[in-house]
Formats: C-alpha cells, structure tokens, sequence
C-alpha cells in the first residue's frame, strides 16, 4: 500500500523545504513577530501538499485573536494541518522539545511545553496566560496523547485552566475543532485502515513517517465547532466534557461517512 518511491520524493521535499525556510523563521522570530506568525503557515501548507493530503474544512473557523482551539489529536500531521490553517501556536507535552528536528520545529512555531509534573504546572499555565493576554491564539490536544483515529480519549479537564483568563476583559474565546483521517485516494478509510495515519503507543517516529509517506492521497476533514466561553458552564470540568462531546460528535460523524448529515443537522 506504501509506495517506497512516493515516500523517497515526498520525504526529500519536505526535508529541503525545511532546510529553506529554517533560517527565515529564525530571522522572524528576532526581528519581525507578523512574519513569524505568518510564515509557518504557508510552511504548514506547503508540506501538507507534498505529503498528499487534501483538506476539507467545515464549519467557521474564529479568525479574530485570542482564540483557544481544542481539537483531538491522531498524529504528528496533525499539527502541519492545523498550522496550514490557523495562525496560533500548540500547546505540547514537554518531550517533543527534545525530539530529533520536530523539537526545533516546534520551538519556532513558539510551542508552550507543558510538563506533567505537577511543580510546574504554575509557571506553565502563566507562560500560556500571558501568552494569551498577549493576543496569542494556541491549538491545545486536550487528549494528552493521542489516539488510534477510532474514537476520541478523555479531555484532561486540568487543560482548561486557562480557558478562566479574560484578554483585555473580553472571556476567551474556545473552539472545538474534530479532525479525521477519512479518505484515502477517494476511498473511505474504515477502522482497519485508520491506523495507517494514527500514531499512538509504542509506534516508531521514523518508520511511521516513512509508511505514511508512502500512501497515495489522504483526505482529512477538519470541523471547526461553534465557540463557547467557560462563563456558560460551571466549571473547566463541565467545559471540557462539553468540548469532548462535541468534538467526539464530529470524529464520529466523519469517520463514519455521515459527516453531511451531521452538519445539516447542526446548522437547522
């Protein structure tokens, strides 16, 4: 199903456009914050298009800032098809700032890392309020971890914290946002397939990129959810199961070939 020759040419390509475009972030970062912002967006959309996924985008992204997106998370490419999409920064665990290259990527997207231990939970949640009060929108995987592309896992309701700061005393602004891994080369990915794009448990970085590198074209569907602020709920719990169960919806409704309806059914 991989094709070795399709994943040499897809893997050389996004290897020399990184090499290409690595120092102009670090000059944005210095010296020109808008280009900062906006260059790993074209770099995102760009390797999404050597990596042979198409996008198909529903509902109405929030395109004013501060906005926090909580979305599920599959797989590593789930961060180049959010950032093709969304001007914002990730909110990552702290071992992908160590990782072979993706660390450094990472960085210069000006990712938050948030460490599981629970003395630096204080400083992190600051790091992410000030980021927000500064106009910073982040993409957050409430999840922790991600999954098998089936379902979605349990929000950690501890994520939200964040979501209690009001930017120049307007409340924040949250989106969820479902994304599926549904087609692939026109036909529908089924439950034994959906693997091939999932990377979860103890699944090697370099092998899984090389197989997926190799598959023909993968259609992904992004469904951006209309937005809540925490004010409407009792508390970050009540949120995020919200959040969850809305975003849950979305995967399954993609997943599961149903996704037209499930939208007519949400906008009447």
């Amino acid at each position: 199903m991989s094709s070795p020759l399709r994943a040499s040419v897809r893997i050389f390509g996004y290897f020399a456009l990184t090499a290409m475009l690595l120092p102009f972030q670090f000059f944005a970062l210095k010296f020109y914050k808008k280009l900062a912002v906006q260059l790993p967006i074209f770099y995102h959309r760009v390797c999404t298009r050597i990596l042979g996924f198409e996008i198909r985008v529903h509902g109405e992204k929030l395109s004013s800032s501060p906005v926090l997106f909580a979305c599920n998370h599959v797989s590593y490419s789930d961060i180049a098809i959010l950032g093709s999409l969304l001007p914002a920064s990730f909110v990552a665990k702290a071992e992908v700032a160590n990782w072979p290259l993706f660390g450094l990527l990472a960085k210069l997207q000006r990712t938050v890392f948030i460490d599981r231990r629970a003395t630096k939970a204080t400083e992190q949640r600051d790091e992410m309020i000030c980021r927000l009060e500064g106009g910073d929108s982040m993409i957050l995987f409430p999840e922790g971890t991600s999954s098998d592309g089936n379902k979605v896992l349990p929000f950690k309701s501890a994520l939200f914290g964040v979501a209690q700061v009001e930017p120049h005393g307007q409340p924040l602004l949250v989106q969820p946002v479902s994304l599926a891994y549904t087609r692939l080369d026109g036909m529908p990915v089924g439950r034994a397939l959906r693997p091939y794009f999932a990377w979860y448990g103890a699944m090697t970085l370099v092998s899984h990129f090389w197989e997926v590198a190799g598959l023909g074209r993968a259609t992904v569907d992004v469904i951006f959810h209309p937005p809540v602020v925490i004010s409407e709920y009792q508390s970050r719990k009540a949120l995020s199961e919200h959040c969850h169960t809305i975003v849950a919806r979305g995967v399954s409704a993609a997943n599961s070939g149903r996704l037209d309806a499930y939208l007519h059914s949400s906008n009447s």
